[in-house]
């Protein structure tokens, strides 16, 4: 999470909570009773090559665990919805995180990258395909992951249903699978001419071949992880979700996969952000600082003044992360410093 987001999140949670003193007892002791530290995290199956090469070296430079669990985005979404257990949610789509945050399931989320879907064919694109339309009409053994379960297939049905030409498409696919490695695993066997896929998950599929086509070119995928209201250890939750979004980390081994990845922070194993404000505010605030510190896992250093005091220190030079105003009068002088993220 980028310095700009945390200090958003600051901003947000003391403007909702400004009277609220949350003085809860701390559960997120970062493993000192002496029990291995495991994070749970239910993630597409598109991500799998990627997310285990990211949990191995997680595993191997932090000491903590990551037990995940993978399968596609709607079976794992329904899976929280009725277990209400774990900590993240990676799913294909970010579409399955906004229906997850209407389910009251997830807490926050950070964007990691993009991806593309289109058509896998055999390497040299032997049958020649160059759109749906041609596979169609060439009558190809053609092969779906199922569209009630997995986010390629839901993002294709709709744009295509959107277009009229689904109803065609179903009639001329010979089977649907559970997940899109299983579509891709049917053309690696030769059970299937054609399937509908993302670009970055045939990056272990040297002897498969992405095809571009126009009818998909507007299905494409946003990817992001979300911290699940039901994690009773957010800060190790968020540790990880930090780890998955560096750019020097998780998010150079997204971009080896050939997936578009959004910009993050560099690794930082305990963020640390700086807080401005009016001395006046210190006790409305202070201990929902001290539980966002604790949620997140990171540092907070707080300074407390004159409200005229912190902005002449800003303005000679001094930039906190977040600064809390006594009056709207004292905010307007420092928005130059504080650029929308």
């Amino acid at each position: 999470m980028s310095r700009p987001l945390i200090a958003m999140a600051v901003s947000g949670v003391i403007a909702v909570l400004l009277f609220w003193m949350m003085a809860a007892p701390d559960n997120d002791s970062g493993g000192g009773n002496g029990k291995e530290i495991e994070v749970t995290l239910y993630c597409a199956a598109s991500n799998r090559a990627v997310m285990e090469e990211i949990r191995a070296k997680y595993e191997e430079e932090t000491g903590r665990k990551v037990v995940i669990q993978y399968g596609p985005s709607q079976t794992l979404l329904s899976q929280l919805e009725i277990a209400k257990t774990g900590d993240l949610y990676l799913p294909a789509d970010d579409s399955f995180l906004q229906m997850g945050r209407e389910k009251g399931l997830i807490r926050e989320t950070i964007p990691v990258a993009r991806m593309q879907a289109g058509l896998v064919v055999q390497k040299g694109n032997p049958k020649e395909i160059t759109s749906l339309t041609d596979a169609i009409e060439k009558k190809v053994r053609i092969v779906q992951a199922n569209p009630d379960a997995a986010a390629v297939a839901k993002l294709t049905r709709k744009l295509l249903k959107k277009a009229g030409t689904w109803d065609t498409l179903d009639e001329a696919t010979t089977a649907y699978r559970t997940t899109v490695t299983d579509v891709a695993n049917d053309l690696l066997v030769g059970a299937a001419d054609v399937g509908i896929v993302y670009d970055a998950v045939l990056h272990t599929y040297p002897d498969l071949e992405f095809v571009k086509v126009p009818e998909l070119e507007a299905a494409a995928s946003e990817i992001a992880i979300g911290m699940l209201e039901a994690s009773t250890q957010p800060a190790h939750a968020m540790h990880y979700a930090r780890y998955v979004t560096a750019e020097d980390r998780g998010l150079k081994h997204y971009q080896k996969h050939g997936f578009k990845t959004h910009p993050g922070d560099e690794w930082n194993e305990t963020p640390e952000l700086s807080v401005f404000a009016g001395s006046m505010l210190r006790p409305a605030i202070v201990d929902t600082i001290v539980a966002f510190k604790e949620r997140e896992g990171v540092k907070v250093t707080r300074v407390y003044n004159g409200c005229g005091i912190l902005v002449a220190q800003m303005k000679a030079g001094q930039k906190p992360d977040a600064y809390f105003a006594c009056d709207t009068e004292f905010m307007g002088q420092v928005t130059d410093l504080f650029p929308e993220p």
